[in-house]
């Protein structure tokens, strides 16, 4: 199969079990808002957030080794899968552990009222990442796309029962987050065979000790992503209380729009990179899907800036209304994020996860130092910039290191001008009233985005279509 047929391929399955699910789960954040109040949301967030670190934290990221060595068919998939559920029931038994001496003591008041939730989220978060990895790296992706519809139509289902008819509030919202990858698992286990390669009697000591040297040096890098995505929720909390953080937490669900795109994309990308890599890029396969990639993301980013208010009103019940400011500068910063994913998957490719980690530390620094300078003064703004200014970060390191391995040829230039009438566009949305002229800025400021990128498209549709006939 042709490069370009087999990432559009993987990019047509991954679409109908993420971009469908995640619009419902978008169009459900009425319900949440209305039903849930801002601190219930806050605590919820803050609880998930938490775990987000703790996975690949404890299971020593494992489910990136087992991504990567499951797209190599010569290598032990018993192995495989045997480790990794290794780590899995040694994480989840050390976080059971933690939540009963927490709740003797009560060192951490919000973990003692939720502790079963807790656990209960962690499980089954850290199974579904490594069902959904191993999906993907046995290029099961037909079935890890309709494990995403099961998921969500589980979540969705279980939100509106517990949420609306049973009226659990909090609890219900816990609970539903936990049945959907749950059931996501069940469906992945028997559909990619996954149970029949563990073999608990085997130690695979040599292929333990080759899957932790890739996975371990992308614990920095998980971190370090994790400090770029959502360290901000405890700084926000710290300095302005529980509330701040549900409504900035809810404020993402907007930019979610555009990490549907990115998260499709990505998915199918690491495949088509480590399968064809080429570091001449001699036909510009890599090169023309980086330039359509970032000048599609683009501009979905400035539509999702232009809509941002009305989005709001929509979806955001009163008390949750002013979200809307943060979410250009959030909508940027998963740009970005986006772009230097595609270049992550060079690095992917030669098994370099050391630029992974260094990267994205980078990014953490300047997030964290950033937080702290700007949340007293400016409050939960000073989170979104400074997220917003971590991705550029990371984004401008990777693509200096990516040279190492491969030759890009892009239009760097013009790239940069276009970032920059991103940001102009999301200052005037901010700042200016909202009457005919605001719109009629931020209109002709896309219009001249999607001009610059015009050949950019025209280029890639042409390829495709001649890669494809």
């Amino acid at each position: 199969m042709g490069k370009y047929k087999y990432l559009l391929k993987n990019i047509g399955l991954l679409t109908i079990g993420n971009f469908a699910t995640k619009l419902l789960s978008f169009f459900l954040v009425p319900l949440y808002t209305n039903v849930l109040t801002t601190a219930q949301y806050g605590t919820y967030d803050l609880l998930n957030t938490t775990i987000g670190i703790l996975v690949p934290l404890l299971t020593l990221n494992i489910m990136e080794a087992v991504v990567r060595f499951s797209i190599d068919t010569n290598y032990s998939r018993d192995a495989i899968v045997t480790i990794s559920n290794k780590y899995l029931f040694i994480s989840s038994f050390i976080v059971g552990g933690f939540i009963l001496v927490n709740g003797y003591f009560g060192l951490i008041p919000i973990l003692k009222d939720y502790g079963l939730y807790f656990w209960l989220l962690y499980v089954s978060q850290a199974i579904a990442g490594v069902m959904v990895s191993y999906a993907r790296g046995t290029d099961h992706v037909a079935s890890m796309s309709l494990s995403s519809v099961i998921a969500s139509a589980f979540m969705i289902a279980c939100n509106i029962v517990f949420l609306l008819v049973f009226k659990w509030g909090l609890d219900g919202y816990f609970l539903a987050n936990i049945i959907g990858p749950l059931a996501q698992c069940v469906y992945l286990i028997f559909s990619t065979n996954y149970w029949k390669h563990c073999k608990l009697r085997n130690l695979y000591k040599s292929q333990e000790k080759e899957l932790l040297n890739y996975s371990s040096p992308l614990i920095a890098n998980s971190i370090a992503w994790w400090v770029n995505n959502v360290s901000d929720r405890y700084i926000v909390t710290g300095f302005c209380g529980l509330a701040v953080n549900g409504i900035y937490s809810v404020s993402n669900k907007i930019p979610s729009i555009l990490n549907v795109f990115q998260t499709i994309f990505n998915q199918a990308w690491i495949l088509s990179a480590v399968k064809d890599f080429d570091p001449d890029d001699k036909d510009n396969f890599f090169a023309d899907t980086y330039k359509v990639y970032n000048s599609l993301m683009v501009i979905v980013s400035a539509i999702i800036i232009i809509s941002d208010r009305f989005l709001s009103h929509f979806l955001y019940a009163k008390s949750f209304y002013i979200a809307w400011k943060y979410v250009p500068f959030l909508t940027i910063a998963i740009l970005f994020g986006a772009i230097s994913g595609y270049v992550g998957g060079f690095f992917s490719a030669k098994k370099d996860t050391k630029i992974f980690a260094t990267s994205t530390v980078y990014g953490a620094v300047v997030n964290i130092v950033l937080n702290l300078v700007l949340v007293p003064f400016i409050g939960a703004m000073g989170s979104a910039i400074a997220t917003m200014v971590c991705y550029v970060v990371v984004w401008a390191f990777r693509l200096m290191q990516s040279k190492k391995y491969i030759h890009l040829r892009i239009n760097v230039k013009k790239d940069i001008l276009v970032y920059l009438l991103l940001l102009l566009q999301s200052i005037i949305l901010i700042y200016l009233p909202e009457n005919i002229l605001m719109y009629g800025i931020e209109i002709t400021i896309t219009t001249i985005i999607v001009i610059l990128y015009l050949d950019d498209i025209k280029l890639f549709w042409n390829r495709m279509k001649n890669k494809t006939e």
